[in-house]
């Protein structure tokens, strides 16, 4: 985990270990990932972006929110908002409260997006 991901949840030190499932999760199945780190949102690509990790919006709200691409809904409880901002792009949104969360459903889930965002820049 990068200084600058730390700073990111300066105003929120508990989502720290969450952040760091997550990275962590992402370095062992893609190997090292470089994030960038926004004012609202970190956001990891291949080069094109296949996963962001932001705050919750709310005061109070618990966990780190996962968003990603991919080319189909994903009909599960465990996505809060799923949107097609594009014909054949739907972005969901996976809150994310426990580092066992980050587990094989969620990662399968990033794999999609890493190839879907993988293929868009091959004239897809």
């Amino acid at each position: 985990m990068t200084g600058d991901a730390l700073l990111f949840f300066r105003d929120r030190p508990e989502l720290v270990p969450l952040y760091a499932a997550f990275d962590e999760a992402l370095e062992a199945r893609f190997g090292i990932q470089e994030p960038r780190v926004q004012k609202t949102q970190i956001t990891y690509g291949n080069p094109r972006v296949f996963a962001c990790v932001s705050l919750p919006r709310r005061k109070g709200e618990a966990g780190i929110l996962v968003s990603l691409g991919l080319d189909h809904r994903e009909m599960s409880s465990r996505v809060a908002v799923a949107v097609e901002p594009y014909p054949g792009r739907w972005t969901h949104h996976i809150p994310v409260t426990a580092p066992e969360a980050v587990d094989g459903e969620l990662m399968g889930w990033v794999e999609e997006a890493y190839r879907f965002a993988q293929s868009k820049g091959k004239g897809r």
